[in-house]
């Protein structure tokens, strides 16, 4: 599954609403793939969220170190075809972040990610979260 920056949230949070069955979808998947703009995407969004600093950058460490989840790191080429699909989906409001990770699940033929977001559905994707 993909790791999206949702998923990652409720992963970290306790007090989110879907953190129980974040952990469980989690423990029960073998496959956990990722990239370094979700990570971005991340400590933004946690630190919206009122999460310190100081735990958020030991998650994003946690996850770098952790040998069961493969990051992604977007190259140019990855970069320019999520842009490409951007420019396909003029309907659609989702972040360039959101079109990297719908690239690579693609590529990679991953069909569902531990996220809430709806674009994931949208792009023919399975949101693990509701």
């Amino acid at each position: 599954m993909l790791l999206d920056t949702s998923g990652f949230f409720s992963l970290h949070d306790k007090a989110d609403k879907s953190n129980s069955l974040a952990i469980e979808i989690y423990q029960k998947c073998r496959l956990r793939l990722t990239t370094n703009y979700v990570l971005a995407e991340y400590t933004a969004l946690a630190l919206i969220r009122g999460l310190s600093r100081e735990k958020i950058i030991a998650f994003s460490e946690g996850v770098l170190l952790d040998d069961r989840i493969e990051v992604v790191w977007v190259d140019e080429e990855l970069h320019t075809k999520a842009v490409e699909l951007m420019k396909e989906r003029k309907d659609k409001s989702y972040s360039l972040c959101d079109a990297v990770s719908f690239v690579l699940m693609k590529d990679r033929k991953i069909t569902e990610a531990l996220t809430t977001d709806r674009h994931f559905e949208q792009e023919g994707f399975t949101k693990l979260l509701k």
